[in-house]
């Protein structure tokens, strides 16, 4: 399956339809955009953002577009917000496995995990 994300907004307990999010590939401090989308209705990417047959080892960049999606569904943020945009950087080891990175987000806080 390749590289997968999704996003679920904690603050309303929904899927973040319509996050922005980039994928980058990083070497050091070098960061290479990759692709640019934004989640459909269930917080996902349509398609995987890489597939096992393009997924290769090496260090990423998730970036998600918090502050964007919070304010576009009316919530009153403080200048500047708290969470902008959050970066999660992570490493694939094995391009054969599966590596999906989810977000659980809310103004204030986010979490992550290897999920499956």
């Amino acid at each position: 399956m390749g590289l997968s994300t999704h996003v679920l907004d904690t603050m309303h307990g929904c899927p973040a339809a319509g996050m922005e999010v980039a994928l980058y590939a990083t070497s050091g401090e070098q960061a290479t955009l990759v692709k640019r989308l934004t989640l459909n209705h269930d917080g996902r990417t349509d398609a995987p953002l890489f597939d096992n047959a393009s997924l290769r080892p090496g260090t990423y960049r998730l970036t998600f577009d918090v502050a964007a999606y919070f304010k576009a569904r009316g919530v009153q943020l403080p200048e500047p917000n708290f969470l902008g945009r959050v970066s999660l950087d992570f490493g694939i080891a094995h391009a054969d496995q599966h590596y999906h990175v989810p977000l659980l987000v809310s103004p204030w806080s986010y979490s992550t995990y290897r999920g499956s």
